[in-house]
C-alpha cells in the first residue's frame, strides 16, 4: 500500500503527514516512535477534509513528536559480533558465538549463545538470532494474549480471529478491520509489562475501533497504569 505525502502549516512549525488509505469510515491520527505522522482515512476522504483535521490535532502531535523526539536517536543497528548486546524481554544479554557443527541458539547465564559451522559469518549469526527471536516471539505472544484476555469481563468476545508476528518499521501492533491481531516482532524484546501493554490496546481495538475518548475510558478501566507502561516500553526500547 502507497503512502500519500503531504504537510500543513502550523504556526513556525511544517508538520509532515503520510496518508494510508483504507476501507474505513473515520479518520485516525497517529504518531509513530519515530516522530512520523500517519493518517488512515477513508478511501474516498478528501485532501482538504484531511488537512483541516491535522490542522486541528496539531497541537497534540506537536506534544506527541517531542515526547518521542527525547528517546532518539535510536539504538543503532546490530553487528551480531561476540559481546554485542542484545534485550530480550526487556534485560540485556552479550552475545557468545560458539563454533559447532550444530546450529543452536540457546539462553544461559546472562549470554545468549549461538551455535554455529561458521562463527566468523556474521550475516550467519544473525539469521540465526533472528529465527530464535521469531520462534519466542510466536510462543510468548501467544501466552500473553490468553492471560492479557482474562483482564476483560468477557474476554471471548476481544479474543482476536488470529494472531500476525512480522517485523514492523513503525507501529509496534495493530487490530484489523477483521480482528486480525499483528504483533512487531520487536517487541519480544521489550519487558512483559511493556508487552502486555501493547496487546491490552489492541484488544480493545476490538470494542472501539478508534482512538476517541471511548477508546481510553475503556483502556483506564481494564488497564489502569497503561501510561506507565508505554512510558517504560519507549524508554527501553530507545
Amino acid at each position: 500500500m502507497t503512502a500519500e505525502r503531504h504537510s500543513v502549516q502550523y504556526g513556525e512549525h511544517r508538520i509532515e503527514f503520510a496518508i494510508l488509505r483504507r476501507e474505513r469510515t473515520t479518520l485516525e491520527i497517529a504518531v509513530e516512535p519515530d516522530a512520523s505522522v500517519v493518517v488512515a482515512a477513508p478511501q474516498d476522504a478528501p485532501l482538504v477534509a484531511i488537512e483541516e483535521k491535522v490542522r486541528k490535532r496539531a497541537a497534540w502531535i506537536r506534544r506527541q513528536q517531542r515526547y518521542f523526539i527525547q528517546f532518539l536517536p535510536r539504538t543503532p543497528d546490530r553487528q551480531y559480533v561476540a559481546g554485542e548486546t542484545h534485550l530480550y524481554l526487556g534485560r540485556q544479554y552479550r552475545l557468545k558465538i560458539v563454533p559447532h557443527v550444530q546450529a543452536v541458539v540457546k539462553l544461559t547465564r546472562g549470554f545468549i549463545v549461538v551455535q554455529t559451522h561458521r562463527p566468523e559469518r556474521a550475516d550467519l549469526t544473525r539469521e540465526l538470532v533472528e529465527q530464535w527471536y521469531r520462534e519466542r516471539a510466536h510462543a510468548k505472544f501467544g501466552e500473553r494474549l490468553e492471560l492479557n484476555l482474562l483482564r476483560f469481563p468477557a474476554p471471548d468476545d476481544f479474543r482476536p480471529k488470529s494472531l500476525i508476528v512480522r517485523q514492523l518499521r513503525q507501529r509496534w501492533g495493530s487490530m484489523s478491520p477483521a480482528s486480525r491481531l499483528l504483533l512487531n516482532r520487536r517487541l519480544i524484546q521489550a519487558p512483559l509489562d511493556a508487552i502486555d501493554y501493547v496487546i491490552t490496546h489492541e484488544l480493545c481495538h476490538i470494542a472501539v475501533p478508534h482512538h476517541g475518548p471511548e477508546f481510553f475510558e475503556l483502556l483506564d478501566r481494564i488497564l489502569p497504569d497503561w501510561e506507565k507502561r508505554k512510558h517504560r516500553l519507549e524508554r527501553k526500547m530507545a
